[in-house]
């Protein structure tokens, strides 16, 4: 009866030994995995840039309204200076107006 018991146990052991060096192959595999995936990813940084900083959806309200606002001065002007004149003020403008809108220089 012991002997039998033994035979079990030494096949537990065994099995055991070999779940854990399957285990601790697929650890090494995902550490090295995710070594190569952070080695060839850019960090994350800041951009420095006012809009990369907005949200989606607020940066498609800025586009849109200044697309609309060259729209209206296109649409209500005639003169072609008059035109070129208030679109580049629209575009000199905009950021300010963003500033001023949403409040986040920082």
């Amino acid at each position: 009866m012991s002997k039998e018991r033994a035979l079990r146990r030494a096949a537990r052991e065994a099995e055991a030994l070999r779940l854990r060096a399957r285990r601790e192959r697929s650890q090494e595999r995902r550490a090295r995995r995710q070594a190569l995936v952070r080695r060839l990813t850019p960090p994350r940084r800041r951009t420095g840039r006012l809009y990369a900083r907005r949200r989606f959806a607020e940066r498609i309200g800025i586009g849109l309204g200044a697309v609309l606002a060259v729209g209206f001065v296109w649409w209500e002007f005639d003169d072609l200076a008059t035109r070129i004149a208030l679109t580049i003020v629209v575009a000199v403008a905009a950021p300010a107006a963003v500033v001023l809108t949403f409040d986040r220089r920082t």
